[in-house]
């Protein structure tokens, strides 16, 4: 059984930082990718980032530069640094896998961005 569960959200000032985490069981994580995505009021789940099970990564274009995401396969553990963050980064935040094509998701961790 595929289980994500994510970690580190919160309130935090424009131009702040903050790491969330994505702790994963029921998968040989280093052979799997990982995303992150989110989700703001009222707007679809978009795709933030990506990490291959060989560490190759890719972003969406409003997060390049400010944005990292790695991985630390002996803690079977996704994370993504923001860095520089805006109030429009506001969105709850989800990591998803994939496994014998079916999408598994985390349960959602609300970030907001706000004087």
């Amino acid at each position: 059984q595929v289980q994500l569960v994510e970690s580190g959200g919160g309130l935090v000032q424009p131009g702040g930082s903050l790491t969330l985490s994505c702790a994963a069981s029921g998968i040989m994580f280093s052979m799997f990718g990982m995303s992150w995505y989110r989700q703001a009021p009222g707007k679809q789940r978009d795709l933030v980032a990506t990490i291959a099970g060989g560490g190759m990564t890719n972003y969406a274009d409003s997060v390049k530069g400010r944005f990292t995401i790695s991985r630390d396969n002996a803690k079977n553990t996704a994370y993504l640094q923001m860095n520089s963050l805006k109030p429009e980064d506001t969105a709850v935040y989800y990591c998803r896998t994939v496994k014998a094509g079916w999408p598994y998701w985390g349960q959602g961790i609300q970030v907001t961005v706000s004087a």
